[in-house]
């Protein structure tokens, strides 16, 4: 399902310039390569992603889901100078073309790349959080998101990634495991008491969320 007009689309791409245009041949070559290129965010959501970083100017992000890379270096724009992005992977084989494009990029000492199981590795890192970002296994997202709430600064932001996961949770009756795991998700959200949220209609949705 397409939640924005195409042509509005191409005229927001058109005037939209905060995604790093350096990216661009990255960005392209997934698209063309990758035979799960829809898995990588799109040019604006990207340019989102980046801009939000700058105005927070983190000193930590956590990301979980790098895939080739993108929205890591799209968010590694805002790292404060001494500032660090550890950015979580299961799959090797993404994570090593990940690895080369930021071994090129501006931020290759400030990318920390971590391969396995979110679930395993988050308790390792003991980092307070001030940028999340979260696109991975749907089946995974409460998981992530009470293991990653605890450490996010009182002044942190997370985001997370395909809330509307393709309409499929505007239907009356769910179905698909994915599916049903992204509106268990936003439920358990909007009933936690912890936290305020809102939800952008950007591409596949996006949620907000801070701690109260």
């Amino acid at each position: 399902m397409e939640f924005i007009n195409p042509i509005a689309q191409t005229y927001i791409d058109q005037f939209s310039h905060a995604t790093p245009s350096y990216l661009k041949e990255m960005y392209e070559a997934t698209i063309v390569a990758h035979a799960h290129a829809h898995l990588q965010s799109s040019w604006h959501q990207g340019g989102l992603l980046s801009f939000i970083s700058k105005v927070k100017k983190p000193s930590r992000i956590l990301e979980i889901g790098t895939f080739t890379g993108f929205s890591s270096l799209c968010l590694a724009e805002g790292l404060a100078n001494n500032g660090l992005l550890h950015t979580i992977e299961l799959r090797a084989e993404d994570a090593h073309t990940a690895s080369t494009y930021f071994d090129k990029s501006p931020f290759a000492h400030q990318i920390k790349v971590h391969i396995g199981d979110a679930k395993a590795i988050i308790p390792t890192l003991h980092e307070k959080w001030d940028l999340v970002f979260i696109d991975a296994d749907k089946t995974g997202y409460i998981e992530y998101y009470d293991l990653v709430l605890p450490q996010l600064n009182m002044e942190g932001l997370m985001i997370v990634d395909n809330v509307l996961f393709h309409g499929d949770v505007l239907e009356e009756k769910i179905v698909g495991k994915s599916a049903k795991a992204i509106q268990a998700f936003n439920e358990y959200v909007q009933q936690d008491n912890r936290t305020e949220h809102t939800i952008l209609t950007v591409r596949d949705g996006l949620t907000l969320i801070r701690k109260k």
